[in-house]
């Protein structure tokens, strides 16, 4: 039996209270709930201030009510009096939400009250579980706690503002301890940074692979026909099959297996997947949690992912995914060559592909543990912190691991087969301009400038009439005194943020890129104004004009 149940007519009424309830991204994080500061708080991992802000925010405002229990209950994990969740969800009742699966009984409240309901009797702010020295004993019945995270979600992608609502497991917050290793995710980082890289264009078949709660299902659903959901988790395919029956989002097939091995001999336009990339020691008493771990030795899933995922595009097909690769090896194991490493696995399988890697991030062995530790629930100082340490770094060390990178492969299968294949390998560590989202649009000109170039020579290149991107700015510096400049740097506002040492030749041809002169008559009037030889100026500056209209510094 489903954890959570997809009954239309429960969903209506789920639907009607939350959206009535003002349980929304925006109002959460207005000043009138937990604001800005208790919601990084939150997002740290720490949620009294969450809570303290709210109790506060009810007492002020009255109408930020029926929001502050929903997000007790269901964000914060603290139980909740029945008489205020039927008040929150007026039209669903209690009954309705543990008929639904997102909620059962309790027998503990927290010993702090927001105030007065409207019978005039004490209500709760929240509580911990019942092993919890704060709470306080209540009667049978007469509260609720949570049996499922429920959280608004919004964004904007190139069809619009959307919000919904995103069922998953309770997480570390609210169970106060480790997870269970068929944990199902809600909208993590990771899953976020995936769905802002999501390339918007519409296609006929899309495949989410490794759906998890659903998220990147129902993010790819608005620009394909038709999407197939696959995990190897029927838990995690029931909260996606919820998911997409809450927000209204038809299309998705949802099925059970590992891999591949659900749509064998099928083909898609569009890949997305964030799969189980973590690197996890394959030693007795470390937890194999579902969403994270693939099952198998250091890098090796993700190798899996990009070796097979070539016979299951269609000519033109794009697919994208998250992933971790190892650094090192030198000795007795096979060399390990970090993002590199990309490359090779999808040479292995056989079907020519473009590959264009960006590494995000890079972490040592023990930062990596810990990272990874942590997220499953146990705490550094702890005898079980200590013992996966040894594990993690144990497995590192006798692999001969260096680092480990983290980032965005982006893989398409070209519509001319013979093409030789594109290999693109980008190191760009710390901020983006705008984080990582909405970056998908960036994504897909590049790809497509990569497509324009491949048919285009050089002297077609230098014939060509360019245009600086409006987002392209210039910056000089001096020494003191001089009027020549010692550095100048194109920077990149929008997509990757960029920056792109530059010289006064190509400053200079990038300014005059208004569309009016091809590319060739700016060099020629460049060569005259700097008394260097023509030819020899097209050649210097002829790979850096490629270059910079591949990251969308200038455009065809």
């Amino acid at each position: 039996m489903p954890l959570v149940s997809t009954d239309t007519a429960l969903l209506t009424r789920l639907r009607s209270d939350l959206s009535s309830s003002g349980f929304t991204v925006e109002r959460l994080s207005s000043p009138e709930a937990w604001g800005a500061t208790a919601g990084a708080a939150l997002f740290r991992g720490e949620r009294v201030a969450a809570r303290r802000a709210l109790r506060r925010s009810v007492d002020a405002h009255e109408s930020i009510r029926g929001a502050a229990t929903l997000a007790m209950l269901f964000i914060l994990g603290y139980p909740q009096s029945r008489d205020e969740v039927e008040a929150a969800l007026p039209t669903l009742g209690v009954d309705g939400a543990i008929a639904l699966g997102l909620v059962e009984a309790s027998d503990t409240l927290e010993s702090t009250s927001t105030g007065t309901s409207s019978t005039g009797t004490s209500t709760s702010t929240g509580t911990s579980t019942s092993t919890s020295s704060t709470g306080t004993a209540a009667a049978p019945g007469s509260a609720v706690r949570a049996r499922v995270d429920l959280r608004p979600y919004s964004f904007v992608d190139a069809g619009g503002e959307v919000s919904w609502w995103i069922a998953s497991d309770l997480g570390e917050l609210a169970l106060g301890g480790a997870l269970r290793e068929d944990h199902v995710l809600g909208v993590g980082g990771a899953s976020a940074t995936l769905a802002g890289l999501m390339i918007p264009r519409q296609v006929d078949r899309a495949l989410d692979l490794g759906t998890g709660c659903g998220i990147q299902a129902l993010h790819v659903a608005r620009h394909a026909r038709r999407v197939v959901a696959t995990d190897i988790s029927q838990r995690a395919l029931d909260f996606a099959a919820f998911n997409a029956a809450l927000n209204l989002v038809d299309g998705i097939e949802f099925r059970l297996g590992s891999l591949f091995e659900p749509v064998a001999g099928e083909t898609f336009d569009h890949i997305v997947s964030n799969p189980p990339f973590v690197i996890t020691p394959r030693v007795e008493g470390v937890p194999e949690y579902e969403y994270r771990d693939g099952g198998m030795e250091g890098d090796d899933l993700v190798a899996a992912v990009v070796a097979q995922v070539g016979e299951h595009l269609t000519p033109g097909g794009v697919a994208q995914l998250l992933g971790n690769w190892e650094q090192g090896g030198a000795g007795s194991a096979p060399a390990k060559k970090g993002a590199y490493s990309v490359a090779d696995w999808a040479a292995r399988g056989g079907v020519p592909l473009d590959v264009w890697v960006v590494e995000r991030e890079v972490q040592d062995p023990a930062a990596y543990a810990e990272t990874w530790i942590r997220d499953g629930g146990t705490r550094p100082g702890t005898d079980d912190f200590e013992r996966l340490s040894e594990a993690w770094l144990g497995d590192f060390e006798a692999r001969r691991i260096d680092e480990i990178g983290f980032g965005y492969v982006t893989l398409r299968r070209p519509v001319d087969g013979a093409a030789v294949p594109l290999v693109r390998i980008e190191r760009l560590l710390g901020g983006i301009g705008s984080n990582d989202a909405g970056l998908g649009a960036h994504l897909l000109t590049t790809l497509d400038a990569v497509e324009v170039l491949s048919r285009l020579d050089d002297d077609a290149l230098l014939a060509a009439h360019l245009r600086v991107a409006g987002d392209v700015t210039e910056e000089r510096h001096y020494w003191p005194g001089n009027d020549d400049p010692t550095v100048i740097t194109l920077r990149q506002g929008g997509g990757f943020a960029r920056s792109v040492e530059s010289g006064t030749a190509l400053s200079a041809l990038v300014g005059a890129c208004d569309g009016e002169l091809s590319a060739a008559a700016i060099v020629g009037a460049l060569a005259q104004l700097l008394d260097v030889e023509e030819a020899r100026l097209e050649q210097e500056l002829t790979p850096r004009l490629r270059e910079l209209v591949t990251v969308g510094m200038l455009r065809l």
